[in-house]
């Protein structure tokens, strides 16, 4: 059954039935009922593993706090009696993650954004002018008749300009009234469309699946514009593409006999490792399968897909860290590269990294062929020393002493 056929006979949406198999929505009630009907199934089949989902996110949320030294030993006890004061821990973590994603997104945007950076010199200098203008009209000369229309008009054009940029800049920054995040570009839109998803489209798994299911998928991510519909049919293709290359049983089944070694599965299922890092990056995400980030670049370095980890993540507005493998993969074109990358401060943490570039289709004599660098990361294995040093970005990177720094850091 597909997820939309059972999203419809239990009578709601296909996007809220996919936060409800991701565990990121609690069911109870007549959508449990529901749902209970559509698969002839007794409710308490669909509502035994509630516990155990509520025993996992409370683990990582005091994960992520290691500070509060909270009782991990206890954590089946604590759900047991108080299951609607865990609830609330649990939601009030992942809230918590949310906003500070939500502030380093802003914090980057504020600082880099070329679009704020525009939109700013605008009211500056509609603002300027009109002050120029005014201190004219005021300065006690003179003015004939025609002069003083004349600067009467243009502070009213530059204050009508200076009103429009005003309202831009607040559309831009001035989150909705929901509550939601800010308004997205193409790119931030179709990887929050992933993100809602777990990077997993369950809808793309199984028998070959043609265009129209794609299709199907594109429309009902409601998007904003169709520069993001094309990049998001663009990313499912891919996805579709490498699902049936490697199927979802099968692939599980020999990432966990082979510990998830990219070699090892590029060799068995005859494919590119690119390809083979994409597919273990998009993995259900099971106690199996070890925490995978991913990202890519273009030629020119710049971030086009990114799936964060705790930990990891790169900055889109501005230049990242080039020690990472995923840019020194871009002067080694079709040479694998595995790699430990160490992030600086005391207790910083340590990555496991598996990049390669390659051309984008067919290679030409006679044209450009754009290049593509991936990377697939996850926790580094206990044991290994020899590491990278890398960074998030120079200028809020503290290392003193980098052969790769393009400008001084704000925190030397």
């Amino acid at each position: 059954m597909r997820q939309a056929d059972l999203a419809k006979a239990a009578g709601i949406s296909a996007s809220y039935l996919n936060l409800i198999e991701h565990n990121r929505r609690r069911i109870g009630g007549r959508v449990l009922n529901d749902l209970a009907r559509a698969l002839g199934l007794d409710p308490t089949q669909l509502s035994e593993g509630a516990e155990t989902a509520l025993i996992q996110d409370l683990r990582g949320a005091a994960a992520t706090r290691p500070a509060a030294d909270a009782e991990i030993n206890r954590t089946e006890e604590f759900a047991g009696r108080f299951p609607g004061w865990a609830g609330l821990v649990t939601d009030q973590a992942a809230q918590i993650a949310r906003l500070e994603a939500r502030v380093k997104s802003l914090t980057d945007r504020m600082a880099h954004d070329p679009q704020l950076s525009t939109s700013l010199h605008e009211v500056i200098s509609a603002v300027t002018s009109i002050r120029s203008t005014s201190s004219i009209l005021v300065g006690g000369e003179v003015l004939d008749r025609d002069w003083q229309e004349r600067f009467h008009r243009n502070i009213y054009n530059d204050s009508q300009r200076l009103a429009d940029s005003s309202r831009a800049l607040v559309g831009y920054l001035e989150a909705p009234a929901d509550g939601g995040a800010m308004a997205l570009s193409p790119v931030e839109e179709v990887e929050a469309y992933f993100d809602r998803h777990g990077h997993h489209i369950a809808d793309l798994e199984g028998p070959a699946h043609s265009d129209a299911v794609v299709e199907e998928l594109v429309v009902a991510a409601a998007l904003t514009g169709p520069a993001a519909e094309v990049l998001l049919r663009g990313r499912l293709g891919v996805y579709r593409d490498d699902a049936q290359a490697m199927p979802l049983g099968a692939f599980e089944a020999a990432a966990i006999e082979r510990r998830h070694d990219p070699a090892l599965l590029a060799e068995m299922f005859g494919v590119g490792p690119a390809a083979i890092l994409r597919r273990l990056s998009s993995l259900p995400e099971r106690p199996a399968h070890p925490a995978f980030g991913f990202a890519s670049c273009d030629g020119a370095g710049a971030v086009t897909r990114l799936k964060t980890i705790e930990g990891f993540g790169l900055p889109r507005a501005v230049a990242a860290c080039p020690v990472w493998p995923l840019f020194q993969a871009l002067s080694r074109p079709g040479q694998p590269i595995r790699a430990i990358v160490a992030l600086p401060g005391e207790g910083g943490r340590r990555f496991l990294c598996h990049a390669i570039a390659g051309p984008l289709g067919p290679l030409r004599f006679d044209g450009l062929s754009p290049v593509e660098a991936v990377m697939l990361v996850q926790a580094a294995p206990a044991g290994e020393t020899a590491a990278l040093d890398a960074g998030g970005g120079c200028r809020i990177c503290p290392r003193p002493a980098c052969p790769a720094r393009r400008e001084p850091s704000l925190l030397a």
